[in-house]
């Protein structure tokens, strides 16, 4: 009988995402599309989406590195099998970290869950429309933490706004005429004046006038400045 990720439950495994990136830690949990692992060294607990994960495997080779104990609880916990939806219902209103693309990642929290993108509030990055399809996994941080050790008379939640469409596409329409910023403004060709949002495109004139044409697909996040 093949092995399935629920026969590696409570063993160590190591897993390879889409980029390159590699993570070692005990397996947990697992659903349909979500996988859950425990790295013991950092008492992190990573929600891994399944479209992203290239390769997973045992390790059966034990270090020090390489070997966890069990934790007694999970910090997000839900009434029937996990899934990514799921997961991310029960993350709303924790302070969060959440990994997209490159070498950054964003913490805060969670306001909103639309269809195929959410509403992440940062104290860096202020308020966040992220689509769903391009995290590669998010860490739940423990109760009574806070981003950068603010205290929370310091750090006020801004609600999300009351007309959220619910695709990202939509949302983007919302945003037409407006200045943006795309991926958190990786490029320069992702900060403009975004002109139109239709057919799966984004039309962005630049600081230097270029109208620049960007595949919705491929848009990990959207932001006001």
């Amino acid at each position: 009988m093949p092995i399935d990720f629920v026969d590696l439950i409570g063993k160590n495994v190591e897993i390879e995402i889409s980029g390159g990136s590699f993570h070692k830690g005990m397996l947990i949990d697992t659903g349909l599309d979500i996988v859950v692992i425990y790295a013991g060294r950092t008492d992190k607990f990573l929600y891994i989406p399944f479209v992203h994960i290239q390769r997973l495997k045992e390790i059966t080779m034990m270090d020090e590195d390489t070997t966890y104990e069990a934790p007694t609880v999970k910090p997000l916990e839900t009434e029937e099998a996990i899934s990514y939806r799921k997961i991310l219902m029960a993350a709303k209103g924790m302070f969060t970290q959440v990994y997209v693309t490159g070498n950054k990642s964003i913490h805060g929290y969670l306001t909103s869950i639309m269809n195929d993108y959410f509403i992440f509030h940062s104290p860096a990055y202020k308020t966040m429309y992220i689509s769903m399809n391009h995290v590669k996994w998010l860490i739940p941080y423990p109760p009574q933490t806070t981003p950068y050790s603010l205290d929370n008379e310091k750090f006020h939640l801004i609600p999300p706004p009351s007309s959220l469409a619910r695709s990202f596409e939509e949302q983007l329409k919302k945003f037409e005429n407006q200045l943006v910023i795309l991926d958190g403004g990786d490029n320069p060709e992702k900060i403009g004046l975004l002109k139109k949002a239709r057919n799966n495109k984004a039309t962005l004139i630049t600081a230097e006038g270029e109208t620049v044409f960007w595949n919705l697909e491929h848009i990990k996040s959207i932001q006001l400045p």
